[in-house]
């Protein structure tokens, strides 16, 4: 049946006047429910979700969790993040909290729930329909909050049990929901899934009725949200390429290594065999900054030269005051504008190519995916 027809199904048996939608895996503290209702009674627009405790499914232990927000990366899935600071400035930890999403677990009133359009029901198995349902909510009239008096206890599983690797499902439901929703910025769907900035190939189902549902509610657009709701979701707007990123030396091609990400708890860029993965998809952005790797709950990093010495770093792109944008042009140098150096190959002790920035020889590099329509080429 999948997650979104199994809650569809129990929203549409169901006959009060406000529905709780809930993982079966979950415990309900005492007196969860008062607040919820409460905010519900003062304004039925509201998409509301408790904070999640966590359960180990191992020995059952209880781990307190503070309220945050509810976020999502570009691949649409969900995390952890901060709420606006003026929620913070308050210092009164018991005030509901705008969020940009929802978990999972939601309690709405029941007539504006079907309103708003429920949850799509074109939706697979598992994996995105959460963050539809907060983006569809924020953009068409209503709002999301996080409810820090009301709290929930939520068994961490092992594994997921809806199948065997949950990326295929997840992508293609993130790409439906781009397709619907985001607007000029559905790309970056594709970039984080490291497809093709068009012609995906991937089948997301008939959508024509959930686009019509958008029309019907006059809902605003997806820069909207950005701006207003979650401004700290990077736009990427000014993202020129993305993908692997591959060397060709003058004299002999190396395309079976790629640029990769390396050990999550270094800061050392390496070259390793091609497999296309999530360590390895890199991007160019017009400001000179190429990230490498991609990971969930983590901030993006980005190449940098150190300066002195000959191995290239990297540091979370935020960070200013170091040696960390490029000149690069499709089969072209990766030059930094500050140091004049270039990112290349060459064989190291070990025997195997790896990367160094050094003075230019004319290695060319390439990336996959080229975002033409903005200038890149």
């Amino acid at each position: 049946m999948g997650l979104s027809q199994a809650r569809l199904s129990g929203w549409e048996a169901a006959t009060g006047d406000v529905v709780a939608i809930l993982d079966a895996h979950i415990e309900v503290h005492v007196q969860w429910a008062e607040p919820l209702l409460a905010r519900i009674q003062a304004d039925r627009r509201l998409v509301l979700s408790p904070v999640f405790d966590k359960v180990n499914f191992y020995n059952m232990e209880v781990t307190p969790y503070q309220a945050a927000a509810h976020g999502f990366d570009w691949a649409l899935w969900c995390q952890y993040d901060f709420f606006k600071q003026e929620w913070y400035d308050h210092n009164d930890q018991s005030l509901p909290a705008k969020s940009p999403s929802v978990m999972g677990i939601i309690v709405v009133d029941r007539l504006f729930f079907e309103e708003i359009g429920a949850l799509d029901g074109g939706m697979k198995t598992y994996g995105g329909e959460n963050v539809e349902l907060g983006i569809r909510v924020w953009l068409c009239g209503g709002s999301i909050e996080i409810i820090p008096c009301s709290k929930v206890a939520h068994i961490e599983r092992a594994h997921k049990p809806y199948a065997r690797n949950l990326n295929v499902l997840m992508k293609r439901n993130a790409l439906r929901v781009a397709e619907v929703w985001l607007d000029e910025y559905k790309i970056n769907v594709n970039a984080a899934w490291n497809l093709p900035p068009t012609n995906h190939g991937i089948d997301i189902g008939d959508v024509s009725e959930r686009k019509r549902l958008r029309e019907r509610l006059q809902c605003k657009p997806f820069k909207w949200y950005l701006d207003n709701v979650y401004p700290r979701l990077d736009p990427l707007d000014d993202l020129l390429g993305y993908g692997v990123s591959q060397t060709q030396l003058i004299n002999s091609l190396q395309t079976d290594v790629c640029v990769d990400q390396g050990l999550l708890s270094g800061n050392i860029p390496i070259l390793y065999v091609c497999h296309h993965q999530v360590s390895q998809v890199c991007g160019y952005r017009k400001s000179g900054d190429i990230y490498i790797g991609l990971s969930n709950f983590q901030e993006r990093r980005c190449l940098a030269d150190p300066g002195s010495g000959r191995l290239p770093v990297l540091h979370k792109c935020s960070k200013q005051q170091i040696y960390k944008y490029w000149d690069f042009k499709q089969g072209q140098a990766i030059k930094n504008r500050d140091t004049g150096r270039c990112l290349e190959i060459a064989i190291g002790p070990s025997g195997y190519y790896q990367l160094y920035i050094r003075d230019c020889s004319g290695q060319r590099w390439i990336i996959q995916h080229v975002i033409k329509d903005r200038g890149f080429s």
